[in-house]
């Protein structure tokens, strides 16, 4: 013992438990540049339950005595303490979470700390140790977006009578319910809430074991660990296992996806609240005034996630990068994944929390809604589907209506203030039927197939919702 400790104080590496190899400590430059102890702290908590995993496993081949194993554990069960309640001292020589755990245990047990990395690597462990956290953070998110969704449709439901134009290329193009748009992003979501599903299900496979790449020369029972750590599978190629960050990119994309859908509705919400629209008032808690300017309410919320989804886009771009040019099998670069990963999930489980919050308290302004919706040409198509009821070709009866919408706008006339008599100047087709077309309540009505913003489709449709996200 004593010789281990005279060995350990005129170690040249600095006290790092892969000192031995070295003549020279590391420059100071170079540990501040290589440490990851800064950002992958947070996964102590699953570092230390796939240590306590490791150690019974261990114990399981014969590696570990019961009372070894007892010791080890209750070592690392005080260190998940220390570090819950912020007492853990980190020491210069912790390059990461992983040796700051070991070399803390070894303080508090002794030698016998430095058994628990038997038959695993950093390689492997950090794997694990990612896979784990990423688990429970999708599940998180996922039940995050499930909020939002109950959000959108409680709002659905509260204007199932509200009426608003539809857009294309942003042009007021055929009136819709307002529950309809909604529930439109409520559709998004549930995809979003597949991929991350999709992502779950294919990284929930267990790489500890891997060693640092070659498997591990001990008889562990790696099925017993997974098993222990909730993994349903174990990987089956030691070198693919500890350089595959498939599961990284899978996530990211997903998060990438998820966050384009908030922009856009991001983009739409300010539109909305505008005074240019108005169809919206967002709650004041989401929103911040002008140093300058007192009369301002400005929708930072709804800006901010527009533009943090760039940011999570550039995650997966970095992401895909460090990979594309890596060798088999464990390289540092790997390193760059969980920077990218924390932060663009961080941002997507904010951004999720503070939308479901803030959808809860956006109110419509009826009557603003219901001016735009007024216009008389949301309802040219439905003059262009008359006259195909009347057996006119569709192209015909489209060019016939655009000639109608031309000279309307020309004398500054409403679509449904023209008379049957100025109609038929346009074609004999037309009746006194028309009039019943050019309507908004006709005009919903008549989307009655699935998926159409008719009253009983999209009541339906809310209804359904409601069913599935209790």
């Amino acid at each position: 013992m004593r010789a281990s400790k005279k060995a350990t104080a005129k170690s040249p590496g600095g006290g790092k438990l892969w000192a031995g190899r070295f003549r020279q400590g590391t420059h100071a430059q170079v540990e501040r540049f290589t440490s990851s102890l800064g950002f992958d702290a947070r996964l102590y908590p699953q570092d230390i339950k796939g240590s306590i995993a490791h150690c019974r496993t261990l114990h399981r081949a014969g590696v570990l005595t019961t009372r070894e194993t007892s010791r080890i554990i209750g070592g690392l069960k005080t260190i998940r303490q220390e570090l819950d309640q912020g007492r853990f001292a980190f020491a210069r020589q912790d390059e990461d979470i992983h040796m700051a755990v070991e070399r803390r245990l070894t303080e508090l047990i002794g030698p016998l700390g430095g058994k628990l990395h038997t038959g695993r690597s950093r390689n492997d462990q950090v794997a694990t140790d990612l896979r784990l956290y990423l688990k429970e953070v999708l599940a998180s998110l996922a039940g995050g977006i499930t909020e939002l969704e109950r959000a959108l449709v409680a709002k659905a439901r509260t204007y199932l009578d509200v009426v608003m134009p539809g857009y294309t290329h942003l042009q007021r193009a055929q009136p819709v319910l307002f529950a309809h748009h909604l529930l439109a992003y409520v559709e998004m979501l549930e995809r979003d809430k597949g991929r991350l599903a999709d992502a779950a299900a294919r990284m929930d496979v267990m790489p500890l074991g891997s060693g640092a790449l070659a498997g591990t020369n001990y008889p562990v029972d790696r099925a017993y660990t997974a098993r222990l750590l909730g993994f349903s599978g174990i990987s089956e190629n030691s070198l693919d296992a500890v350089s595959d960050r498939d599961f990284a990119v899978e996530v990211l994309s997903a998060a990438a996806v998820l966050m384009m859908h908030l922009s856009r509705f991001s983009e739409e919400l300010v539109l909305w609240s505008s005074q240019e629209f108005h169809f919206v008032e967002l709650p004041d808690a989401f929103c911040t005034g002008s140093s300058m300017m007192p009369q301002k309410k400005n929708p930072d919320v709804p800006e901010l996630i527009r533009g943090k989804a760039g940011r999570v886009y550039g995650h997966l771009m970095a992401m895909l990068t460090v990979l594309k040019g890596l060798p088999l099998s464990y390289n540092r670069d790997l390193q760059e994944d969980k920077e990218a990963l924390f932060d663009a999930l961080d941002t997507a489980c904010t951004s999720v929390a503070l939308y479901a919050e803030l959808v809860a308290g956006l109110t419509v302004d009826r009557d603003a809604i219901a001016q735009a919706a007024g216009s008389g040409f949301l309802l040219a198509t439905e003059l262009a589907d008359y006259l195909v009821s009347k057996g006119v070709p569709f192209r015909r009866a489209h060019e016939i209506t655009g000639r109608i919408v031309r000279d309307c706008l020309d004398r500054h006339r409403d679509l449904r203030d023209l008379p049957l008599s100025d109609l038929r100047r346009y074609s004999d087709r037309f009746e006194k039927d028309v009039l019943d077309m050019v309507t908004l309540e006709g005009a919903l009505e008549r989307k009655a197939q699935v998926g159409g913003t008719a009253r009983s489709r999209v009541e339906a449709r809310v209804k359904a919702w409601e069913k599935a996200l209790r």
